[in-house]
């Protein structure tokens, strides 16, 4: 049986790892562990954190600008052409700094996924989010579907806005990336730029699960935290769609108006290279340029294998080994135990490493996903040129409209039956078990007095539930706060990250329990995901969620909570439980697999 892995730990003088209400921070003592390596520096031009925005304001121009109604994604493109045309002509006013998005209503409804795969290469910045079916719709301003001169009516005439079923986009109009802790400052530097009154302009991304524990080379363009406002995306409505860009500068981050132009005569001096064979004349090239807007942007979606991604896995490494997870968890359950009771719960993980026999698209594997994806998040975040950090979580961190905030608490697994009288008497041994009551009962009250810190009027209903997915079921509870003040969300992002359910009890013994024996870097997995946006925001779990790079090699991510009665054994196949929708998708074919533990997953992408 092999020795449990040497702690990873940080210097003594290092401060609790927790989301900070300040930017500054020392970074944890210089080293090297196996081949992980610490955050490098990050100096871009459009980075919303600059240290120049401390205490900036919002930007002083801040606008959607909503066209005609389209009859299909091709023309709504024409009509961005003529708008971005006519916007470089005739500038907003001159003003230091600004975020504007176009955007035209299309009357038919397109696959958000199949957009974002028809799009290409992934030198750009991707993201795509979809909101969970189950969630609440909260009711919109009302959005000018027009009927083609600008005078509303359109479909179905003066409806409401739909909340978007799906977002995907691509590039970056500004983006937000720090190496620090997510901080009070970079919280209102991404406010600054989402107006209140455009409730579309979002910032999407993730946030690292500990952003002061060493990481490795496959997470580091994704810094502590990574959000994005898109350049160009595509929003997908229960009965239409919407194709939309956005151009956003600020004189304090060095980056004007003047600069977003060159930004895009300089993405498209590629187009003139290409074409300069044709005898294209300038006027026929500029509208080309405008055509294509900030980027070469596809209109017509292109139909994705959603069954099967056609590969076959011909290696599977887990770190760790179940060896080393049983050494680990026995750890864990003697401190549980112990006459200190230094821990209540923590929660262990998995990393598995598949190797497959043909590369795999993110946004292929995403279109999978969806496909399983029922009452469940669906997202995808990849800076450029970089992995894409891929997930269907089924777990709510929390979801805040105006004041009201909604949360729930996920915990306990089982998997779903054969029959239905065998699904009826699965769900019964969950909802009876001493033990997962015991697990699930640590992660509601918790949430519970968290959101009592800052909140008022908390309601859990209801306090215990079945949640049933279509692999696996656990037990759940809702509950719903209202917030004293909008400022407040920081805190809540703050407070709830992370939850028992991903980390442990207490807090803080359980992180530093991760530390000291899990050989691996989580990166993003387990850290909240999802969007921010000026009177709205929402956030994901990154759970059930895997990082795949440019080669063969995709990192798969599970975990399981220990409490007192915890078998090991019985841990590690529910690990194998909810990684098995990537091992299904992935076409997993155990008698050709080879098993082996990794040293460490520094050099895996």
């Amino acid at each position: 049986m092999a020795p449990p892995p040497p702690p990873r730990t940080l210097s003594p003088s290092s401060p609790s790892p927790s989301l900070r209400s300040s930017g500054c921070r020392p970074l944890p003592s210089a080293r090297l562990v196996g081949r992980w390596v610490q955050r490098p520096s990050c100096s871009l031009s459009m980075n919303g954190c600059g240290a120049a925005v401390a205490g900036a304001g919002v930007v002083a121009v801040r606008e959607t600008r909503a066209l005609p109604a389209a009859g299909a994604a091709g023309d709504a493109v024409g009509q961005l052409r003529a708008a971005v045309a006519a916007l470089e002509a005739d500038p907003p006013p001159a003003s230091p700094s600004g975020i504007i998005r176009i955007e035209v209503p299309v009357r038919q409804r397109g696959d958000a996924v199949e957009w974002l795969h028809a799009q290409g290469d992934h030198l750009r910045a991707r993201c795509f989010f979809s909101a969970r079916a189950a969630a609440p719709l909260p009711e919109w301003p009302a959005l000018a579907i027009g009927n083609g001169n600008g005078s509303g009516g359109g479909v179905g005439g003066g409806e409401q806005r739909q909340r978007p079923v799906s977002v995907a986009g691509v590039g970056s109009a500004v983006f937000f990336r720090g190496t620090e802790p997510f901080s009070l400052r970079d919280w209102r530097a991404i406010k600054r730029f989402l107006p209140r009154d455009c409730p579309l302009i979002r910032a999407y991304g993730a946030i690292r699960f500990d952003a002061t524990s060493d990481y490795s080379v496959e997470w580091e363009e994704f810094g502590s935290f990574y959000f994005i406002v898109p350049q160009v995306e595509y929003n997908e409505l229960e009965e239409s769609s919407v194709l939309a860009t956005t151009i956003a500068w600020d004189d304090s981050l060095s980056w004007t108006w003047q600069n977003a132009v060159k930004e895009l005569q300089s993405t498209l001096q590629k187009v003139c290279i290409s074409l300069s064979s044709n005898s294209v004349s300038h006027v026929e090239l500029w509208k080309i340029v405008t055509l294509l807007c900030f980027l070469q942007i596809s209109s017509s979606p292109i139909k994705v294998n959603n069954s099967t991604l056609q590969t076959t896995i011909v290696k599977l490494n887990h770190v760790p080994t179940k060896a080393s997870w049983d050494l680990a968890v026995t750890k864990a359950l003697q401190m549980i135990k112990g006459k200190q009771r230094e821990l209540v719960k923590v929660v262990l993980a998995r990393c598995s490493r598949y190797i497959t026999d043909t590369c795999i698209d993110p946004v292929e594997l995403l279109a999978c996903l969806k496909v399983e994806g029922q009452n469940a998040y669906q997202f995808c975040i990849q800076p450029p040129d970089a992995p894409a950090f891929v997930g269907n979580s089924p777990e709510q961190l929390f979801h805040r409209k105006y004041l009201n905030i909604s949360s729930e608490a996920l915990a306990g697994t089982r998997a779903r039956g054969k029959t239905r009288a065998d699904d009826f008497q699965i769900g019964q041994d969950l909802l009876l078990s001493s033990k997962e009551d015991n697990e699930f009962t640590i992660v509601r009250d918790s949430i519970e007095k968290k959101l009592e810190m800052i909140c008022d009027d908390v309601v859990v209903h209801p306090s215990k539930a079945l949640r049933k997915l279509p692999r696996v079921q656990h037990l759940s509870a809702q509950l719903a706060a209202r917030m004293r003040n909008e400022d407040d969300e920081f805190d809540i992002l703050n407070t709830l990250h992370p939850s028992p359910a991903v980390c442990g009890l207490p807090t803080e013994e359980a992180r530093q329990f991760i530390q000291d024996y899990e050989i691996f870097d989580r990166g993003m997995y387990a850290g909240p995901v999802g969007w921010f946006g000026g009177a709205e925001s929402e956030f994901a779990v990154g759970i059930r969620s895997a990082l795949l790079g440019k080669g063969h090699s995709t990192l798969v991510y599970a975990g399981a909570g220990i409490v007192e009665g915890t078998n090991p054994s019985f841990e590690w196949d529910e690990l194998d439980l909810k990684a098995s929708q990537f091992a299904k998708l992935l076409q997993y074919q155990e008698q050709h697999i080879c098993l082996q533990e990794a040293e460490n997953m520094g050099t895996v992408i």
